[in-house]
């Protein structure tokens, strides 16, 4: 039926430009051959009323091509925005699987030793999930819900390590409860775990910081880290975080990384 449909629909237009394409040529034609004119002005000998019947076919055909490009153009643009939102749906659900997986495994070698502390750890880490499957499919989330989610994954990492770690978290948000796209900073704050906190075993340090300032925020994160441990490849998650600022951001976002000795510095600006 629908493809009976679109061949008819096919055969009218191809009868429509068919007709647009012989009416001027007819009658020029009929003009230069018939008539015998060394020169031809369109229209100009014939009854007002063929010529105003002709104007108006045009017309209507010219508005008729106007709303199809401007139909074509609708459906090429949503096209678009669903191609975009499917990518950033899928960007999303890689975000921190891997953590995931390596809490399990700690909390199975936990749970026989201090099954108190891995029962801690349990209720900390089923929050992360929620937070990460339901909040994270969201277009957008508060600020402050995003900081809740970075708070209770520094909490995670205080628990599950052995050593003493210099954590420092300033956070200044106005009260305007700006809404931003969830799971953007997590990145840059496991990477500070994962190559700094992670292969020190005294000293380490991180330090965060976030503030809004009208429509933009501000976030940095600086860790310490060994050198010698320091990979130079870059990981797929930082990969995925430009990705996703370019889709969701685009020329609405600056992102740097600096590196001095053993200091190691991300800054994300935002504009919203």
């Amino acid at each position: 039926m629908i493809s009976t449909l679109k061949k008819n629909n096919w055969l009218l237009a191809k009868f429509i430009i068919l007709v647009t394409i012989l009416v001027p040529l007819g009658i020029t034609a009929y003009e230069l051959i018939v008539l015998k004119k060394d020169s031809v002005l369109f229209l100009g000998d014939f009854h007002p009323a063929v010529a105003i019947v002709v104007l108006i076919y045009y017309a209507i055909l010219l508005v008729i091509g106007i709303l199809w490009i401007i139909t074509q153009l609708k459906s090429v643009l949503q096209l678009k925005n669903e191609k975009t939102k499917n990518e950033l749906l899928h960007l999303q659900s890689q975000v921190n699987p891997h953590f995931f997986f390596n809490m399990l495994n700690n909390l199975y070698g936990l749970v026989d030793v201090d099954s108190e502390k891995a029962k801690a750890l349990i209720l900390k880490l089923s929050e992360l999930m929620r937070y990460s499957i339901y909040e994270g499919e969201r277009g957008t989330v508060y600020l402050e819900e995003e900081v809740e989610y970075l708070k209770n994954y520094i909490e995670i990492h205080r628990m599950r390590y052995h050593k003493d770690i210099d954590v420092k978290c300033n956070i200044d948000i106005e009260n305007n409860k700006p809404q931003i796209m969830p799971l953007l900073f997590i990145i840059l704050l496991e990477n500070a775990f994962k190559h700094g906190v992670e292969n020190l075993r005294d000293k380490a340090y991180i330090h965060l910081n976030l503030r809004t300032d009208k429509n933009t925020i501000y976030f940095s994160i600086e860790n310490n880290f060994d050198e010698s441990q320091l990979s130079e490849v870059s990981g797929i998650g930082i990969k995925n975080l430009k990705r996703r600022l370019e889709l969701a951001y685009p020329n609405m976002h600056r992102l740097t990384f600096t590196n001095t000795e053993d200091i190691y510095k991300a800054n994300l600006e935002l504009q919203l």
